[in-house]
């Protein structure tokens, strides 16, 4: 990485590395945040007078990250939020099939569980570690071929996440979209553990819908998230929740007549939260593309691997899956309990998470190799504690 690094505020106290959990608030968010709040309290409705383009502008630079048209960009509060509009609005009928991973989050879980409701079969992969055993001790993975074998002719969705956020495991988007490609099935995405960290191309991988929240790697406030539907996709879906910025007619609130919009602006059915909408914007357009996914995804591999050649291999066993299944979460397995490590971390001021039994240490592409270097060597002692 050529260009240099931001330095956020969270440095000169933290050593953080839970990206994958709430992220630190990029600087320029805060200061966009607070502006638009103080015209607020002091101009009051004046201060939204640009509330079409604050969105514009979000639609526009996620569009860029994720290399597709703005259209097909909307902004919502959270992952569950935007695959509830997708799940409740897909068109399925009674018998058909959703192919999901038995231990998906929860944003990615229970929106499908409810089209059981609908007569709708949900079948969930089963875990996989590296070593492709069965049943697995703690979450792992899932195996294509276990999905390819679930695929029938009543199979209308596959919706998995693009890193699972116990493990870290990745999804491969090049064979997972080829394989649903093949069989016309619509490939839904939860893209919270990896938009920001890892390149996203939909339209390159034939996926239908993107589902993410705005305040992990994206460095984004809490309560914003992001949904990219594809045309085709966007026209099958029904309409779950309505309200005045569904419609064409805008804001001739009078005017009752049935013309909803057909972008990704159809899913922000009424007032949007635009304090936080400019506050990701700027966080995408300051601190995720200037230095291209590509080049954050790199450094931030190597920062794990900095972390992990300095590591007590004894008592820390990190979760090592193939180069496509690689993410910005690396799990380790303990010697001790993960969340008493956890717990003994946050007094020396290094901050992980704990998740399925894993350890999971989630740095940035800002973050230093001096800070993973300190953060492997307090592990270290942590770690041999009894």
């Amino acid at each position: 990485m050529t260009k240099e690094k931001p330095r956020l505020p969270i440095q000169s106290r933290f050593i953080y590395l839970a990206h994958c959990g709430v992220s630190p608030l990029y600087s320029g968010a805060h200061q966009r945040i607070t502006e638009i709040s103080a015209d607020h309290s002091e101009v009051g409705s004046r201060a939204f007078g640009d509330y079409t383009g604050i969105l514009d502008r979000l639609h526009t630079a996620t569009a860029l990250l994720l290399k597709t048209g703005a259209e097909n960009i909307s902004f919502v509060k959270n992952t569950s939020e935007a695959l509830g509009l997708v799940a409740q609005g897909y068109p399925f009928r009674r018998g058909d099939e959703i192919i999901s991973y038995i231990h998906e989050y929860p944003a990615n879980h229970y929106p499908w569980r409810l089209q059981e409701s609908r007569g709708v079969v949900l079948k969930l992969l089963p875990n996989r570690d590296p070593g492709q055993r069965a049943t697995p001790d703690l979450p792992g993975g899932w195996l294509i071929s276990d999905l390819e074998r679930n695929l029938t002719r009543r199979t209308r969705l596959v919706a998995v996440s693009h890193v699972q956020f116990t493990s870290g495991f990745a999804a491969n988007l090049q064979e997972l979209g080829a394989l649903c490609q093949a069989h016309n099935v619509d490939l839904v995405i939860d893209a919270a553990q990896s938009l920001g960290a890892l390149p996203l191309y939909p339209e390159h991988y034939g996926i239908s819908a993107i589902a993410s929240s705005g305040w992990k790697w994206l460095l984004g406030p809490v309560g914003t998230g992001l949904l990219y539907t594809s045309p085709d996709f966007r026209a099958k879906l029904g309409h779950v929740m309505a309200g005045a910025e569904l419609m064409e007619q805008g804001s001739d609130y009078l005017d009752h007549t049935w013309r909803p919009l057909t972008s990704g602006k159809r899913f922000e059915y009424s007032t949007s939260p635009v304090y936080l909408a400019a506050g990701l914007e700027a966080s995408i357009t300051g601190a995720i593309l200037p230095w291209t996914p590509e080049a954050i995804r790199e450094e931030i591999f190597r920062l794990q691997d900095i972390l992990i050649e300095n590591l007590d291999s004894s008592a820390f066993t990190p979760q090592i899956f193939p180069a496509p299944n690689r993410s910005g979460i690396l799990s380790f397995r303990c010697r001790r309990p993960a969340a008493r490590i956890v717990q003994a971390l946050d007094r020396e001021n290094v901050v992980v998470s704990e998740r399925g039994g894993y350890l999971r240490v989630a740095p940035h592409y800002y973050n230093t190799p001096g800070e993973l270097a300190q953060a492997a060597a307090i592990m270290n002692r942590v770690g041999s504690q009894s």
